[in-house]
């Protein structure tokens, strides 16, 4: 498996043009054809007449972004000619939620990036990463929108508990994993309750580990205590930036529901504070 087809989500915020970047370099990495899906989220002009010089507002914001994507679309195919790799701009009218999942089935990764409070340009639709994640059936990149100039790849951690979601991470972010320098899998709470410190047992992720060196990948494994009430989002973030992790590899869980979106509470954790691209496969 390899990665031949990226689709990276394109839109007005700050972020787009770093998101664009990462999307490229792992283009040029894996031989990829890369696709620039621009979608952002537009208002219905209609609900705008009921305020005053709220429609007004709304023609000027059109403007404003009209402007901002077309700058976008040129720089989009100037870095593809400068970065040697094929690929294809489309922008999609319907509302992104919709229009990126639909657009990444048929890809082998999509690149998103992550909800960014400070900037309502990033705004494209309600819990629109973990929509993505759970409707799309292909594994996300999600960038943060922090700044981070390192590479995206070199050193991996793969958070592992067994589950499906876990495994299905694991299988996707092999073209990752086989071209790392490192990669460490990461069980927390790992021990088996009513077992005895003195009993033999395996290490805890030590089977996928061997099925990854079967791949050619360097693997390390390792499990940590969250202890008490402990959070094990939050000892994914520390292990992170202990460990100069320059990607998370993530089983997300959560399932649908009419009007909302339940995550779970590691997969919160990590999409609400990530400080390194985050690989998420359900």
């Amino acid at each position: 498996m390899n990665y031949k087809t990226i689709v990276v989500h394109l839109d007005t915020s700050e972020r787009a043009h770093p998101r664009l970047e990462i999307a490229l370099r792992l283009a040029k990495q894996f031989g990829a054809h890369l696709t620039g899906a621009y979608a952002v989220f537009s208002p219905d002009p209609r609900s705008l007449h009921v305020m005053a010089g709220t429609a007004e507002y709304y023609r000027e914001q059109e403007a404003r972004r009209t402007e901002r994507r077309a700058a976008l679309e040129r720089l989009f195919h100037a870095e593809l000619r400068r970065a040697e790799v094929p690929g294809e701009w489309i922008a999609i009218d319907a509302p992104a939620s919709l229009a990126i999942p639909r657009a990444g089935r048929c890809a082998d990764l999509i690149v998103a990036g992550q909800d960014n409070p400070a900037d309502p340009e990033s705004y494209v639709g309600d819990f629109f990463p973990e929509n993505l994640i759970l409707t799309s059936g292909r594994p996300v990149l999600l960038v943060p929108y922090a700044g981070n100039d390192r590479a995206t790849g070199d050193r991996v951690l793969v958070a592992w508990d067994g589950s499906r979601e876990a495994t299905r991470a694991v299988h996707d972010a092999l073209p990752f994993l086989r071209a790392a320098a490192s990669t460490a899998i990461l069980t927390v709470n790992g021990m088996r309750a009513g077992r005895h410190d003195d009993e033999r047992i395996r290490l805890p992720g030590a089977d996928i580990a061997t099925v990854l060196a079967r791949h050619g990948v360097k693997v390390e494994v390792a499990d940590v205590e969250t202890g008490a009430g402990g959070s094990v989002g939050e000892v994914l973030l520390s292990q992170v930036a202990d460990g100069g992790v320059d990607l998370l590899v993530m089983g997300a869980y959560g399932h649908a529901r009419w009007r909302e979106l339940m995550m779970g509470g590691a997969t919160r954790t990590i999409l609400k504070s990530m400080t390194v691209p985050v690989l998420m496969s359900h």
